[in-house]
């Protein structure tokens, strides 16, 4: 069971992988369950998720690309670069502190504390790029768990909106899976 974020992010790495390697050419022009986005701007998106794990993962402060569109950051083969990131990422992991102190807008938090939301975006993005693909992807159990421990603390106005990670949560069915549960709570429609 993954109940820390760097287990979870490099758990996510290999989970994110295989929905990636799944997906043909024809599938990343694809719209996506995020607005306005296709596959391949979901994957630019994550790009630059995990590029913020490398420059955590070396203690220093994550920047932002600027971009009109995610897919603009995706150069090649989406899938080659899905892999030399996670290949990147996995290799920075193995000397990072994941007890160093930065700070950030929410004051001093650890690495560990802030490689959380890249590691649940791996799986959220995962189940992104199935759908878009039609590619049916069950987000795990513990991942589920992780996320609520550690995003259910934070206000909901840091976590939703326009400058949130999240949407406003989606409306389900009471008999409705746990991956549709979980993506609902994310602002997205399961349906």
């Amino acid at each position: 069971m993954a109940s820390d974020s760097g287990t979870l992010f490099l758990d996510g790495l290999d989970f994110c992988g295989e929905v990636v390697g799944q997906l043909g050419p024809e599938d990343w022009g694809r719209p996506s369950p995020c607005e306005g986005w296709t596959a391949l701007d979901v994957l630019g998106h994550l790009t630059t998720s995990l590029d913020m794990g490398l420059a955590l993962f070396a203690g220093e402060q994550p920047t932002w690309p600027d971009v009109e569109r995610p897919a603009d950051l995706v150069e090649g083969d989406p899938a080659a670069v899905y892999a030399d990131v996670a290949r990147r990422c996995r290799a920075a992991f193995e000397g990072a502190d994941l007890d160093l102190e930065m700070d950030t807008p929410m004051g001093k938090r650890t690495v560990a504390d802030r490689l959380a939301f890249p590691a649940v975006d791996l799986y959220v993005h995962a189940w992104d790029l199935g759908r878009s693909a039609g590619i049916e992807v069950a987000i795990p159990g513990d991942v589920v768990a992780f996320a609520h421990s550690y995003i259910d603390p934070i206000p909901d106005e840091a976590v939703r909106g326009p400058k949130g990670a999240f949407g406003p949560e989606v409306a389900v069915p009471d008999d409705a899976s746990a991956t549709d549960r979980f993506v609902a709570w994310t602002g997205r429609d399961p349906a």
